[in-house]
């Protein structure tokens, strides 16, 4: 079956326009002036898909905007504006809309992110959010994701697979005992992502590439490196957890490679020049963001390697999540 990057650059690739970056990237970067630029991205959410139908709605509003947030923090952006096209299903109600609204409204005045405009229609099926969030870098400054270089060191922001522990929590698919309080915190990561947009002004400063993990850390750390043309070598035990993370993986070791591919982390990863390492966690740390460093960037085209704490190499059955 095709995969969504084949999809993109045999069918949409061939038509797109200059601002487009080839679609090679999580957003469009377009002048809007001497010293600024417009960086445009996109993401649309389906009940069933990147969240359940019985989410909450102010959780399902939160996630909707921040998603796009996250796409802007990873480009060094700074949020603007956004645009709204919401396809309510035929049983939709007022009090689920009025609860949506009233938490959009509350992310967007929180993120400095106003509503722009938009389209509202009727779906004959599931519900479905598109979102475009607007931002604004320096020319030249916005942070690609094919910049990586061999030597340059590989970093990851905030703790790898909480989402999707959440999600198989909030699906009742753990059975194990679990304390209440990590618990609470896994279904929070999957229900409200944290946009690292604080971590923005150092990722335009100090980064040589970087994307959002929406569809977990292995494959889409095998994408941004395949567009730099670039391999890499892994420490699998660097990779940060949580502590509630580490309780679900010290209960079923075998749940380890789920987080590392699951997806819904919404945490950067990016690559960063090694006379700029010292810096760039410095700025991370006055950010208040927690970055860290699990490998290097390699000469090659090879995909990834990911090495256990023995050294030897470790494999995994799928990379991230796939629509396709």
């Amino acid at each position: 079956m095709i995969s969504e990057d084949d999809l993109i650059a045999r069918f949409f690739a061939p038509i797109a326009g200059q601002g487009s970056l080839a679609l090679r990237d999580d957003a469009a970067l377009l002048a809007i002036g001497p010293d600024e630029e417009l960086v445009v991205t996109t993401d649309a959410l389906a009940a069933g898909v990147h969240f359940l139908p019985d989410d909450p709605p102010d959780s399902i509003a939160r996630k909707a905007l921040r998603v796009n947030l996250s796409d802007l923090a990873a480009k060094g952006a700074k949020p603007t504006g956004f645009l709204l096209s919401l396809a309510l299903q035929k049983e939709w109600c007022e009090d689920w809309l009025r609860q949506f609204a009233y938490a959009l409204g509350e992310d967007a005045r929180c993120f400095s992110c106003p509503l722009l405009g938009g389209d509202t229609i009727r779906s004959p099926d599931a519900l479905f959010i598109s979102i475009t969030a607007l931002g604004t870098v320096p020319r030249g400054k916005m942070v690609r994701r094919e910049g990586a270089r061999a030597g340059d060191r590989i970093y990851v922001s905030g703790t790898i697979g909480d989402a999707a522990a959440g999600l198989m929590l909030r699906k009742n698919a753990w059975d194990r005992p679990l304390e209440p309080h990590a618990r609470d915190f896994l279904i929070a990561r999957y229900l409200h992502p944290q946009p690292r947009l604080a971590l923005a002004p150092a990722l335009r400063a100090h980064a040589s590439a970087a994307m959002d993990m929406s569809d977990g850390l292995i494959g889409d750390l095998a994408k941004m490196l395949r567009v730099s043309g670039a391999s890499a070598r892994i420490e699998v035990p660097r990779i940060p957890f949580s502590e509630a993370a580490r309780a679900i993986v010290a209960a079923d070791p075998e749940l380890r490679d789920h987080l590392l591919t699951g997806g819904d982390d919404y945490e950067i990863v990016c690559t960063v020049p090694p006379q700029e390492s010292v810096r760039f966690e410095a700025a991370a740390k006055k950010a208040m963001i927690d970055v860290t460093a699990i490998g290097v960037v390699e000469m090659g085209s090879d995909p990834p390697c990911f090495l256990n704490r023995d050294g030897t190499r470790k494999d995994f059955a799928r990379g991230s999540f796939s629509h396709f």
